[in-house]
């Protein structure tokens, strides 16, 4: 444990000195597209610092531009982060999901040619997955790639594509096979955003913004050599990509990029009154205090895992991290717009800040994004399937 004290020195000491005061608490999180410029110059140098120290990626190998800290170096790295208040220098699909995915299927020439390009956040993925007529049931995708030689074409529609309109390269499933059952047909391809045969749509929300989009192929070009895994089993490498996805691991660190929002023992305070420091409602008292505890365990149990998930992503259990992850997000937001009141639901497309301030504006925009979060990323209904199946081992 001595090298560990050791690292732990080293690091708080390396973040005192390196992590400017404008990197600490909420802000901005490059994540590394090539279309967002970074305009705030402690954010910017924060994300260099880290790049130089592969701490971008620091459970990563440094070949690939990651840090090579093993599990307990990498837990130490993320208290000594939580207590400074650091936020993430990146935070992209890249990191969270192709990458891991990649470390684990890619091919030595993929892992070269991409991970270096995530780590130093030079690239942002977008994730093809679900269709207009394939969501939960995923497998039943009908976006075309024909073998084309050194190359697939590709030919068909994807929807709800988060980011793709600042996207550099997606992550993508293809029906390769049509002619096989429903999963043995499918292909896992990497493609760049940036040609003829690729157009995105944005799609505007209830809250005014356009994160999603829709996808339209017409004959866009995947090379054979971005064919990640076999072809025709894509689906293996598709399961373990949302694996990645709803493990939340960069949410043990991401604490120091919100916060800017009031908290709910602070706004039951403002709303409800005090009573000898603690909110004057003890219904409210009960409530909050239940989800805190709810969520205090949530982040015990990530950590656990992380700890003994050997450097990988823990396998099933990311189901539960999903389920219960996104159902404390919408209390949580249910409960914030519930001691606002009439403050809580602006129209968010249309009323300003006149009336409204910022923060009540961005609150009311997250929780109706956050409505979605139990649907996407796989719909808790089918994370719970998983979880009585592979977590539980309960009979079909």
């Amino acid at each position: 444990m001595a090298e560990l004290d050791d690292f732990r020195a080293e690091t708080r000491a390396w973040l005192a000195e390196n992590c400017p005061p404008g990197a600490r608490g909420p802000g901005p999180v490059s994540n590394g597209s090539t279309k967002i410029k970074i305009t705030d110059p402690d954010t910017l140098l924060w994300l260099e610092r880290m790049v130089e120290k592969g701490w971008t990626v620091p459970n990563w190998p440094a070949e690939y531009g990651g840090g090579g800290l093993s599990n307990d170096e990498y837990m130490v790295l993320l208290e000594e982060m939580v207590a400074v208040n650091a936020r993430p220098a990146l935070s992209s699909f890249g990191t969270s999901m192709i990458g891991p995915t990649l470390l684990e299927f890619g091919t030595p020439d993929q892992k070269a040619r991409h991970l270096p390009k995530i780590a130093r956040a030079e690239h942002e993925w977008c994730q093809g997955y679900s269709e207009p007529g394939s969501g939960s049931d995923l497998a039943s995708l009908s976006t075309r790639a024909v073998d084309n030689g050194d190359h697939y074409l590709i030919n068909g529609q994807k929807i709800w594509t988060s980011g793709a309109h600042n996207a550099d390269w997606m992550f993508c499933l293809v029906r390769t096979d049509p002619d096989v059952p429903k999963h043995d047909g499918i292909s896992f391809v990497l493609l760049p955003m940036e040609q003829p045969g690729v157009e995105v749509r944005p799609i505007r929300m209830i809250s005014g913004e356009s994160p999603f989009n829709e996808t339209f192929f017409t004959d866009a070009v995947a090379q054979k050599a971005d064919l990640v895994g076999e072809q025709n089993k894509g689906w293996t490498v598709g399961k373990r990509l949302l694996q990645h996805e709803r493990s939340g691991m960069e949410s043990l660190v991401s604490g120091g990029a919100k916060g800017g929002e009031m908290t709910l023992v602070g706004e039951a305070k403002q709303s409800l009154g005090e009573a000898n420091g603690a909110i004057a409602d003890p219904a409210w008292r009960a409530q909050i205090l239940k989800y805190e505890m709810d969520n205090g365990a949530f982040r015990l149990a990530q950590r656990r895992a992380v700890e003994e998930s050997e450097g990988g992503t823990p396998g099933p259990v990311t189901s539960i991290f999903k389920v219960c992850g996104t159902e404390l997000q919408q209390t949580y937001y249910d409960m914030k717009l519930q001691l606002r009141g009439i403050r809580g639901y602006p129209d968010t497309i249309t009323d300003t800040e006149d009336f409204y301030a910022a923060d009540e504006l961005e609150t009311t925009k997250n929780w109706l994004f956050y409505r979605a979060a139990s649907i996407y990323s796989g719909s808790n209904e089918v994370q719970r399937n998983i979880i009585a199946k592979r977590v539980l081992g309960l009979p079909d």
